[in-house]
């Protein structure tokens, strides 16, 4: 599925607009820096498709978008530089091609700048979206938190598992849908439908990227297949094959995701990948990516939107969930 050429467009136009012109340059041009490197912009055109099922224009739309695109960006920033990573999206992050100090200015200046966003609202629809956006922003610093509470944590559960990426990646896919459905003063049980719409959406979005990490392409994935399992991560993959290993199998597993182990790095992601393919958590996290994407589809059936509309939605849903990068 091609996103709408016209909003890509426009939201792009829209970009260069945002931090054209701006001073002090040590603080913003970090800022363009990162929003340049790109990305799917999902969440932006989430948001404006919402807008558009009710009847309200990209252009008037287009303050929500920046906000949860930026704010999106600034999680990233600060992510980053909590995971000292050195790239992002095959380019020097920022706090590498600069300092930690500028990347933590810039930051929070995106932080700012996120709700500046939304001042060109009326003030009712303001006090809406920045609540929405407030209430995302801690729910986000959560997920992080609980994301890197389990780094060192020697047990977690699937349950904990789904939960943590709700609050780190979910909820601000909802929260993007709904600063539309907000703008364009839907009704309140649309606007819970289509929040939780995202949430399903969401879940199932970081699942595939789970997945992906493993047993995606390298070429067509941009990264190297296996990041995950170099790093020790316990995702859904993990979880769902300690439902059913032996106990030899669950020995082998928890020593190899344990980290603090010399192997020759293809040798531990090649072992990994057999593990979770003879556990069936290969097949049992498609099977719940497809739950996810269920659900979300009996969100989208309560919405007060024409059937073209609700389509437009199912078509980027299946996008997403059958994409390979």
């Amino acid at each position: 599925m091609n996103l709408s050429k016209a909003n890509q467009q426009a939201f792009e136009s829209a970009l260069e607009d945002f931090y054209k012109d701006q001073s002090p340059q040590n603080l913003y041009l970090p800022i363009q820096y990162l929003l340049d490197l790109g990305g799917k912009r999902i969440r932006p055109f989430l948001t404006l498709m919402a807008g558009e099922a009710y009847g309200v224009s990209a252009k008037d739309a287009m303050g929500a978008a920046m906000a949860v695109e930026v704010f999106h960006n600034f999680t990233l920033m600060h992510d980053d530089i909590m995971d000292k990573a050195r790239l992002r999206r095959g380019k020097l992050t920022v706090h590498e091609k600069w300092d930690v100090n500028t990347a933590i200015l810039s930051g929070d200046a995106m932080l700012i700048k996120a709700y500046q966003s939304l001042e060109s609202y009326p003030t009712d629809v303001f006090q809406k979206l920045t609540r929405l956006l407030s209430k995302t922003a801690i729910e986000v610093c959560e997920g992080q938190q609980h994301d890197i509470d389990f780094e060192t944590r020697p047990n977690t559960s699937e349950e904990e598992y789904i939960e943590m990426i709700r609050l780190k990646t979910a909820v601000l896919v909802g929260c993007a849908l709904q600063m539309g459905a907000i703008i364009s003063r839907a009704s309140e049980e649309d606007q819970q439908a289509i929040y939780d719409f995202g949430i399903q959406l969401g879940l199932a979005f970081q699942l595939q990227d789970d997945y992906l990490d493993t047993f995606g392409d390298q070429d067509t994935f941009g990264k190297k297949i296996g990041g995950d399992i170099l790093e020790g991560k316990k995702t859904i993959l993990y979880h769902l094959a300690l439902k059913t290993t032996n106990e030899s199998q669950c020995e082998t597993l928890q020593y190899l995701l344990g980290g603090n182990i010399q192997m020759d790095e293809e040798e531990k992601i090649r072992k990994v990948k057999a593990l979770f393919v003879a556990t069936g958590a290969h097949s049992a996290t498609g099977d719940l990516i497809q739950h996810h994407s269920y659900l979300a589809d009996i969100e989208l059936e309560k919405l007060t939107i024409s059937e073209d509309q609700k389509n437009r939605f199912r078509d980027l849903k299946d996008w997403l969930m059958q994409r390979s990068y």
